[in-house]
């Protein structure tokens, strides 16, 4: 199942609003949050994680109060769920295997430990021996191109692996000065369409998401679920 641009516009908004709220509220669409009183919250999770979106087209940013995203983001595979287009790849290793792997790459290039971690599993799912049907291959799936450019001289090892797609991913990171839903497009658009569509911030790729291929829209969503 694909998801609706708009849906996905919608999940990216409430990720870039930390002044949002999901705490109870007076809620116009009358959910019940399990003690007498209306959520916004549940509401969302109900319908996202149930992946029925014909309401939550609807919502209006007047209907969300004042707070933070910490329930949300908290909510493991919330964006996941929605987000259902990828192939579930089976693995021979469990994720904690490249623990040591990932936190010396995050380390060595300056970026969130989770971040690393929620490309790998959505890119392969951590199997190392993954090849996609494009040529991508190994944990983080780099291009044989852009594996040399890195200095990689086996896809395959996971310790080159996690190292080039991590140093990759630092990169693109300082390109876009931090924009991590940006670095993100990037990493699976390629920074060439991403910079002929004039998008530099999170706030401007949320406004051109609908020209970005529907690959890219449904894998930013599922990184970004991954990592919590």
């Amino acid at each position: 199942m694909s998801i609706d641009s708009r849906t996905l516009k919608q999940l990216l908004q409430l990720q870039l609003s930390p002044t949002l709220d999901f705490q109870t509220a007076a809620n116009p669409l009358d959910v019940n949050s399990g003690d007498g009183s209306a959520s916004m919250f549940d509401f969302l999770l109900s319908q996202y994680m149930n992946c029925d979106f014909a309401d939550t087209a609807s919502i209006e940013p007047s209907m969300l109060t004042s707070d933070s995203l910490a329930k949300l983001a908290s909510v493991p595979n919330l964006y996941s769920a929605a987000l259902s287009g990828a192939t579930d790849q089976s693995s021979s290793s469990s994720p904690n295997d490249y623990d040591a792997l990932i936190t010396e790459a995050a380390a060595k290039y300056g970026i969130d430990p989770e971040l690393i971690r929620g490309v790998i599993r959505t890119e392969s799912g951590f199997n190392s021996g993954a090849v996609s049907s494009v040529g991508a291959k190994g944990l983080m799936q780099l291009m044989d191109s852009t594996a040399r450019g890195l200095g990689v001289t086996d896809s395959l090892d996971p310790q080159q692996n996690i190292d080039g797609g991590s140093k990759y991913l630092s990169y693109l990171l300082g390109k876009y000065n931090g924009n991590e839903q940006v670095a993100l497009a990037a990493y699976n658009a390629g920074p060439g369409r991403i910079d002929r569509l004039g998008i530099s911030t999170d706030s401007e790729l949320l406004a051109n998401l609908d020209k970005l291929p529907e690959e890219t829209q449904r894998y930013i969503g599922k990184v970004l679920g991954a990592r919590y």
